[in-house]
């Protein structure tokens, strides 16, 4: 007995096989992330569909349920394809067909569902019980010519019935509607397509196979998403095209309406792919309640069964375009769709482009072309087969009838018949089934037609197999025929984003005045606009700005160049001139907010023009020094600045109580000059500063005189001709040669660089300028003149200067800037007619020469540091 047990016991250890665990997990892990790839979450390259997706629309056409058929319960054709073909939960096939069948969900949807579908709200379906439904035309499409042995069919779960592999698919399918699935370490995105710009795509590449992608993207303009919507920037599209991975954004179709006379809405017709508009509409009064979006008084959603519209109703004292950028910014108005194209190729997962989606769809076009024909000629050679059997035995019916007559059984009479005319099996069984009614002369000429029409049939199928060029002419005719049927027009608008570079090209490139108020408005006008005046005009009246704003930043530039934005806290923003609303010399402008995001409590402090962020040499040769309030500079290098982003970036850390004051570009060799309110100018070779990263504070450049002083101005001198003008808020102003200011360390408290009295004020503004530049001057009350530097006589450093503008009772400068004068700006008339014209006074100081000893002021001696 102990034995038998000790028997058994051997037996069961014998079959036991020890594994190691850790080799058993990789092994299952990676059978069930290949079998999640290949058979469940990946789209494939030829037909553009999952296997539950064929497997329904298969199963749906088991069921006859053709588009001019009627509708069937749901919960039949779940059940169908479960049973059938696809052994997993029932959701999981009702999901997918429920989807097909949506609108906004497919491009071009293949159910054509009866009942409740759900909605754009993430509202539920109706149960499979309650809805109905059948094959779209379109659908049939994908299904046509699959009799015709075009494609591979492998055995389903059970090994009990066939399904296919793939489905012919006239339609290139994965472009015009996409795909998306989350697989096992991969996952794809792929997004859906205007069929008439694919199909024409595909024409282009059949006739040209070394075609450019960006030759096919003038076909294929971007994604073409079934809730419209506008594509903003078509950078994100080129890339995805070029090389299958990209982000397009996505933005709502939003329009700013007035109503009752003054009040603005913006109303929203169109919202991004794949946005719940009831959770946007929600979450939109959520951060409306939280302060974070503020402007908006009511939203409304007001869609239909005609389309859908989003009524948000503006408050009156509030900007509809930045309430429009903060719904853009904080809302789902605005969303990104990250393109990802990987598809199975031949079983294996692969990352494509736009040419690789249409090369393989014209392959498998090419293929079912060549299996269709193979199947239709050796299904017409049969029946000529037949008909030639047919045609011996009309030709000797009499010896034919006799034969069979004298046959005792059907066996017998075929083989008389294939011995006496040497005629085949199958035709020796075609002439003994055929009725006699096909013995009579209509019949026989009606069979002598049919092989004659069966022949050239043949001999056309022969050609189609002998001629890749006929082949390809079929797909192209194929296409045609859809393109016909089906073919729309694009429902998604592309448009170019502000950071593109393409408008540029219809744009130009002519110089323009850039003013900046106080306030923030912002805009650009032709410099022709503006003229030259004598010095000490009352000059023209420059912007018509709101009470109490004035005019601060003023620079001349070209339309193509770019701008850099410096605000008071050390942000940077980017922006290219032709962005910058074009206004008249009288405008207010654009609020800034309206164009860069700047954040309202931050104003800009200092700018500078860029002609290329594209220039390696440039960018590597050139530095950005900024100075504060409080006398910190720093040196950073233009490459740090050459990446744009929409949300700006950070350009130098500000300590409390302080805040960035100029920005200018330097070459690395610059000499570096900073001026105090108080009447003192340092000057360094930017050398002398060491460059450091966007994040560093920077380091001393000057030391304050007093608590109440600052620095006013910072300027750099690259060439010997430049002279420094410095101007006081009273009006007065002065050039010097760079040398009277002496070279001494970074840090110290600098030289005198003019005299401060009642009569001049402190200093506003310090400049570099040469006799080819011009002079922009603003006063508070926001009238600017225009001189040439060549007027002022350069004289000695500690000097008084001479009056530049004359000016009414309180005001006092509030800008100055240079700009470059050219020929065409020469004044032909003399001093006095232009002031007959304008009704100008001569100036007091008028003849003045600008030297120390006409303004009654001693040069002062050099002050040390």
């Amino acid at each position: 007995m102990a034995e038998d047990t000790e028997n058994e016991n051997s037996h069961k250890e014998d079959r036991i096989i020890p594994i190691n665990i850790d080799e058993e997990m990789r092994s299952a892990y990676i059978d069930y992330s290949m079998s999640v790839i290949v058979s469940r979450a990946l789209p494939d390259v030829r037909d553009g569909l999952k296997p539950v997706h064929r497997r329904v629309l298969y199963g749906m056409l088991d069921l006859g349920l053709n588009n001019n058929k009627p509708h069937k319960k749901s919960a039949r054709i779940v059940g169908e394809v479960l049973g059938k073909y696809h052994p997993h939960g029932d959701s999981s096939v009702y999901d997918t067909m429920v989807r097909m069948a949506q609108d906004w969900s497919l491009r071009y949807p293949f159910v054509d569902g009866q009942g409740n579908y759900g909605s754009l709200d993430g509202d539920s379906p109706a149960a499979m019980r309650y809805t109905e439904a059948r094959l779209q035309k379109i659908a049939e499409e994908m299904l046509a010519d699959i009799n015709k042995d075009t494609i591979d069919y492998q055995l389903n779960f059970d090994d009990s019935l066939e399904e296919p592999t793939v489905l012919p698919a006239k339609i290139p399918n994965l472009l015009v509607n996409g795909a998306s699935g989350i697989a096992v370490g991969m996952a794809t995105n792929m997004a859906p397509h205007n069929l008439t710009e694919v199909i024409n795509a595909t024409v282009a590449y059949i006739d040209n196979r070394e075609i450019e992608i960006s030759e096919l993207m003038k076909y294929i303009k971007g994604p073409d998403f079934p809730t419209g919507g506008i594509i903003y920037g078509v950078e994100g599209a080129r890339e995805a095209f070029e090389t299958g991975r990209g982000r397009v954004v996505l933005r709502a179709r939003a329009e700013i309406e007035t109503f009752n006379g003054d009040r603005e809405r913006i109303v929203v017709t169109e919202i991004p792919y794949q946005v719940n508009k009831a959770n946007m509409v929600e979450r939109t009064a959520e951060l409306i309640n939280e302060k974070k979006i503020e402007g908006i008084s009511t939203i409304r959603d007001e869609s239909n069964r005609e389309g859908i519209r989003i009524v948000y109703e503006i408050k009156r004292e509030a900007n509809a375009n930045i309430v429009l950028n903060n719904l853009y910014k904080y809302t789902s108005l605005q969303t990104s769709f990250s393109v990802n194209n990987i598809a199975l190729v031949k079983g294996r997962p692969m990352l494509l482009n736009l040419k690789d989606m249409i090369q393989y769809f014209v392959e498998h076009r090419h293929e079912v072309i060549v299996r269709r024909t193979k199947y239709e000629l050796a299904e017409a050679q049969k029946r000529a087969h037949i008909l030639e059997g047919l045609l011996i035995a009309l030709d000797h019916l009499d010896e034919v009838i006799q034969l069979i007559r004298s046959s005792n059984t059907p066996e017998e009479a075929r083989d008389g018949l294939m011995s006496r005319f040497g005629l085949s099996e199958v035709q020796a069984r075609a002439i003994l089934d055929m009725t006699l009614r096909r013995l009579t002369g209509l019949e026989r000429d009606k069979i002598k037609e049919e092989y004659a029409e069966l022949m050239k049939q043949i001999e056309y199928l022969q050609s189609i197999l002998a001629d890749e060029g006929l082949r390809m002419q079929i797909i192209k005719d194929e296409l045609a025929e859809i393109l016909e049927k089906y073919g729309d027009e694009r429902r998604t608008e592309i448009v170019h984003s502000a950071a593109e570079m393409q408008t540029e090209d219809f744009i130009e490139d002519e110089a323009v005045v850039i003013t900046i108020s106080h306030e923030g408005y912002i805009k650009r006008t032709p410099l022709t606009e503006y003229r030259r005046q004598a010095r000490g005009g009352k000059g023209a009246l420059g912007s018509n700005s709101r009470d109490e704003d004035f005019i601060e930043h003023l620079l001349v530039a070209s339309n193509h160049n770019y701008m850099l934005f410096f605000t008071e806290a050390g942000r940077c923003f980017w922006l290219r001139v032709f962005e910058i609303p074009e206004g008249s010399r009288t405008s207010k402008g654009r609020a800034i907010q309206n164009i860069i995001n700047i954040p309202k409590e931050e104003k800009i402090k200092a700018y500078i023009k860029l002609i290329s962020l594209k220039d390696q040499e440039y960018l590597e040769n050139n530095f950005i020094m900024m100075c504060t309030a409080k006398g910190t500079i720093k040196k950073t290098s233009l490459e740090a600045y050459s990446r744009p982003r929409s949300n700006g970036i950070n350009a130098i850390n500000i300590n409390d109580g302080d805040t960035l004051l100029e920005a200018t570009l330097t070459t690395g060799n610059s000499e570096i000059v900073m001026a105090l309110k108080s009447g003192r100018a340092i000057r360094f070779n930017e050398s002398t500063v060491r460059p450091m990263g966007r994040t560093a504070t920077g380091v001393r450049g000057i030391t304050l005189d007093g608590p109440d002083d600052e620095v006013v101005g910072m300027i750099a001198i690259n060439s010997p001709e430049t002279t420094v003008l410095v101007v006081s808020e009273k009006g007065y102003g002065k050039r010097t040669d760079i040398e009277d200011y002496r070279v001494t360390n970074r840090g110290g408290k600098g030289v005198k660089t003019i005299s401060v009295t009642e009569k001049t004020g402190k200093l506003v503004a310090i400049k570099d300028v040469t006799d080819q530049d011009d002079l922009m001057i603003i006063n508070r009350s926001g009238i600017i003149i225009r001189i040439a530097v060549s007027e002022l006589r350069v004289m000695g450093r500690a000097t008084q200067g001479v009056r530049l503008i004359s000016l009414k009772d309180n005001d006092e400068i509030a800008s100055v800037a240079k700009i470059e004068h050219s020929e065409e700006d020469e004044i032909e008339e003399n001093l006095e007619t232009i002031e007959a014209a304008e009704g100008i006074e001569p100036p007091a100081d008028k003849e003045n020469t600008g030297e120390a000893g006409d303004t009654g002021i001693e040069p002062a001696e050099d002050e040390n540091e």
